[in-house]
């Protein structure tokens, strides 16, 4: 039956063109974006995972960044430890020459002191981005190396631990050594530092007071120092072993730093209070500012290489006892770059591991998004065949009713 009200193959041409014409749409897009799920309507379980590889992605290279960075610095700390290694080494050459009676001793001794010295520059100057793991500062450091996510998708972070070595010849240590309080009254912070401020000259408190503990109490040693800050001013004082020989160690001490402070252009006075053992009484000079006083005490002997301060090649018996010490303090840091080069190894090969892992989850979620455009572009030229063809279908299809006029002729 024929009507002009309902045709039937219209209809069908119209639906299968519609739906030519969505799929050519589709694959248009996939050629556009280059992605067969370019957003969640495409297929919302493959576009959610995707989403959450390409967070990882992400995450991952902040991990590269940081074992980059960590990689730098533990590099850093190896080189200071290889370099201190040849510092020993021409060392021990000195030491053994100093074993010779017939050398001078002083000269070898100031080559020896000079090397010590050089230490300490390499020590103070290993540190990459502030972290030295060489100077006794810290006790390790902790590098961010992995994500790592669970069947249920929680997250954790992994860290490569990696374990300071001290390399300083001196550090800080918590023996009774010495304290400070301006007039008030005010304590100090622990025993072997302090800080106060003193008001200008004329303030109530405008003087403050430093003791030195006994050395029964405080057991001093040769080599240790004392470090002060008088607001911009640093003044050291090292103990000499004839300060650890007299009989009033804490006196001695005293007036050493007294002397000290007094050749500085620190503007105060120092006077030594002789009503009170190994104290001194600083007043600030200066009438119109005031003056923050802080003070350190290192002890020689508790760096890693300690034992250097001790090294004194300038007699017979001093050279006999430095080439005990220096084969151990060789080893020290031998040990420590050893460390060093296993923790920057272990972050090289976590560092490429990371980088395979980015490529390996980059291409999984390509493989799951992206577009085939081998297959793309067959579709497309076939589509557009299809649509020609279902144009013209729905052209003849539209003109079936113009037949029933001839009915009516």
């Amino acid at each position: 039956m024929s009507s002009i009200l309902t045709n039937n193959s219209a209809m069908v041409a119209l639906q299968t063109l519609k739906g030519i014409n969505k799929n050519l749409s589709g694959v248009q897009s996939e050629i556009s974006t280059g992605k067969s799920v370019a957003s969640a309507k495409d297929n919302s379980a493959v576009w959610a995972i995707s989403k959450v590889m390409e967070s990882d992605v992400n995450g991952f290279k902040a991990i590269s960044d940081s074992l980059a960075l960590g990689e730098s610095t533990v590099a850093v700390a190896r080189n200071a430890a290889e370099s201190i290694t040849d510092l020993l080494t021409e060392m021990k050459g000195k030491i053994v020459a100093a074993q010779e009676d017939n050398v001078d001793r002083a000269k070898i001794n100031d080559d020896v002191t000079a090397l010590r010295d050089q230490i300490d520059s390499v020590v103070s100057a290993a540190q990459f981005n502030g972290l030295n793991l060489v100077d006794g500062s810290t006790a390790s450091a902790d590098i961010l190396s992995s994500l790592d996510r669970d069947s249920t998708g929680n997250v954790s972070s992994s860290s490569i631990t990696v374990t300071a070595q001290d390399l300083s010849t001196g550090g800080y240590t918590a023996i009774s050594g010495f304290e400070g309080t301006n007039t008030d009254g005010v304590a100090a912070d622990n025993r072997d530092t302090f800080g106060f401020s003193l008001d200008a000259n004329g303030g109530t408190d405008d003087s403050g007071q430093i003791e030195f503990d006994t050395l029964a109490n405080a057991g001093y040693s040769a080599g240790d120092s004392v470090s002060l800050r008088l607001g911009e001013t640093e003044v050291t004082y090292t103990i000499t072993q004839a300060d650890i020989d007299a009989t009033s160690t804490n006196d001695v001490i005293a007036l050493g730093v007294k002397s000290a402070i007094e050749a500085s252009d620190a503007d105060v006075s120092v006077d030594y209070d002789a009503a009170n053992s190994g104290r001194l009484v600083v007043t600030n000079e200066d009438g119109t500012d005031g003056l923050s006083v802080s003070g350190q005490f290192t002890n020689a002997g508790s760096g890693g290489l300690g034992a250097l301060s001790a090294i004194d090649v300038s007699s017979g018996a001093g050279a006999t006892a430095a080439l005990g010490s220096i084969e151990s303090l060789i080893d020290t840091s031998i040990t420590a770059a050893s460390a060093f080069g296993s923790a920057e190894g272990r972050i090289n090969t976590q560092s490429e591991f990371i980088s395979s892992l980015t490529d390996s989850l980059k291409s999984g979620i390509g493989a799951m998004v992206d577009a085939d455009m081998e297959e793309a572009s067959a579709r497309l030229q076939a589509l557009q065949v299809q649509q020609q063809l279902g144009t013209q279908s729905l052209s003849i299809a539209n003109q079936s009713p113009q037949a029933l006029l001839s009915l009516f002729r």
